[in-house]
């Protein structure tokens, strides 16, 4: 067994923000071990629960911290979490060596503001902006845009929430 598979993974909060006509948020990183290439590096938003806090309200707060979004409504959740792996060459680099990937519990959210509440440049709270650019896609092209170590939890997200697109 490698070393990285013995530790444990980070708990996150993912979240799929759909607008009123189905599309999804995404947006585009730049920084990271893992961006290798200019066409892999798009992602809905996820972000670390703190110990102790509860799943969903850690949704809100990472969605607020990395888009400023805070018009939502809930649409459902994935009742497990979800899990990846990061590749071994990047475990070390990520989060301090810590964890081996992350499990997640995501949630689909319906966007209910105006495209103006959307401000990744200065998140809230004061944050370092996470993304450098933003966009609104169509649910299926979801897995194509992740790093391929992304992509069979970003089917399974898309699998569960793709009737909130319709």
């Amino acid at each position: 067994m490698s070393p990285s598979k013995s530790l444990p993974y980070r708990p996150c909060a993912g979240m799929m923000v759909l607008n009123r006509a189905g599309l999804v948020f995404v947006g585009r990183r730049t920084d990271g071990p893992e961006h290798v290439d200019a066409t892999h590096v798009w992602q809905m938003p996820q972000g670390g629960i703190d110990e102790d806090e509860d799943p969903y309200k850690a949704a809100l707060r990472e969605l607020h911290e990395e888009t400023n979004i805070r018009s939502v409504q809930k649409l459902g959740e994935i009742g497990e979490w979800l899990t990846y792996d990061l590749p071994s060459k990047f475990a070390k680099q990520a989060w301090g060596g810590k964890y081996r990937g992350q499990k997640q519990k995501w949630y689909a959210l319906r966007f209910t503001g105006s495209d103006h509440e959307i401000d990744i440049a200065r998140p809230a709270g004061g944050h370092k902006p996470e993304f450098v650019e933003w966009r609104w896609v169509v649910i299926r092209e979801l897995p194509d845009l992740v790093v391929p170590f992304k992509r069979k939890t970003y089917e399974r997200v898309v699998k569960e929430f793709e009737r909130f697109a319709r």
